[in-house]
């Protein structure tokens, strides 16, 4: 073979070399763009899901100090928010949300509370199930990176 066509062919090598390792890096970055956008958006349908079942579940909470019966009904947003965190969640989220659940109900099943006796359990760390829960929540979004505070 000639010196010209050897040189031409390392040439053509060189340039579908290029092209290809090109290519594959494009493919590679937009494939690594597109998983960090799923796991934003589940992230952000679990936030959103988590909000929802704590304004819900401290709206709840509330009435059960004041009321001694509760509507079955009121309750189906929450076990509906529960089994949404079925699908989407981790089982130490379900566990604690169905403990929020239970406490609820145990709640309204209780005598009813002042207003006294409201700021007494506020400062009692063990009745208030939401707190676990959100602590619970923040492990799974933020993998405990965060600083507990």
């Amino acid at each position: 073979m000639e010196a010209g066509y050897i040189s031409a062919l390392a040439a053509l090598a060189g340039s579908a070399i290029g092209g290809l390792t090109s290519l594959t890096a494009s493919w590679l970055n937009q494939r690594v763009q597109f998983n960090a956008q799923e796991r934003a958006a589940h992230m952000s349908r679990r936030e959103e899901l988590y909000r929802i079942f704590i304004e819900e579940a401290s709206k709840w909470y509330a009435d059960a100090y004041e009321h001694d019966h509760a509507e079955v009904s009121n309750l189906v947003s929450l076990y509906a928010s529960v089994s949404r965190m079925r699908v989407l969640s981790s089982p130490a989220v379900v566990e604690s949300a169905d403990r929020v659940v239970r406490v609820i109900i145990e709640t309204y099943l209780a005598p009813n509370k002042t207003f006294r006796d409201v700021t007494e359990i506020m400062d009692n760390e063990a009745m208030n199930p939401l707190r676990e829960f959100s602590m619970v929540c923040r492990d799974e979004l933020w993998g405990g990176s965060m600083l507990r505070s």
